[in-house]
């Protein structure tokens, strides 16, 4: 059966989007996906998503944890075929190996109408960043924690929604994916 990976925005951070992974788990059991998986407390999961497209399942995913959960997070979700692109994709090898928790990669629900130059230039730090396809990859050789590069100027620049994982997390789902 095929596997998805399935990324909620914004649950557990900050005191906000509450969304406990064994309760995330149930209800992703009690929709009929079996042998779903939890990945940290970030919202994570990998399941068996049988022949849905990822578009129906974001659609039915937040419709669900709506109604379990009293908030609608954003899913973004990604065939365990996609996950294996971008992995292999990945535009900052070097980093990944010797810097892999300041590289972060950002999965979009849609491809991204806006103008990557435009973001480029609106970079105040020395982050580097660079779009394919559905996903940005963003370094942060400074950290997050202080960049200027936000999830909201990504977002104001690019015209789409996503999430962030960095590259340990996006590693682990791969290996989840693999099992």
């Amino acid at each position: 059966m095929p596997k998805h990976i399935a990324l909620l925005r914004a649950v557990n951070v900050g005191g906000t989007g509450r969304v406990p992974m064994a309760d995330l788990k149930a209800m992703f059991a009690r929709l009929g996906f079996d042998n779903a998986k939890t990945l940290l407390q970030s919202g994570n999961v990998v399941f068996d998503g049988g022949k849905h497209k990822p578009a129906d399942l974001e659609t039915l995913l937040e419709r669900e944890t709506e109604k379990k959960f009293k908030h609608r997070p954003d899913y973004v979700v990604r065939t365990s075929a996609e996950w294996k692109t971008l992995v292999a994709a990945n535009p900052f090898v070097r980093e990944a190996k010797a810097d892999p928790g300041r590289l972060v990669v950002l999965p979009f629900k849609k491809k991204p109408t806006g103008d990557i130059e435009a973001l480029r230039a609106a970079i105040k730090g020395r982050e580097t960043v660079e779009l394919l396809g559905r996903e940005l990859y963003a370094y942060y050789p400074d950290g997050q924690g202080t960049s200027k590069l936000t999830g909201t100027l990504i977002e104001k620049h690019l015209g789409a929604r996503g999430t962030a994982r960095n590259w340990n997390t996006v590693l682990k789902l791969a290996a989840l994916c693999e099992e």
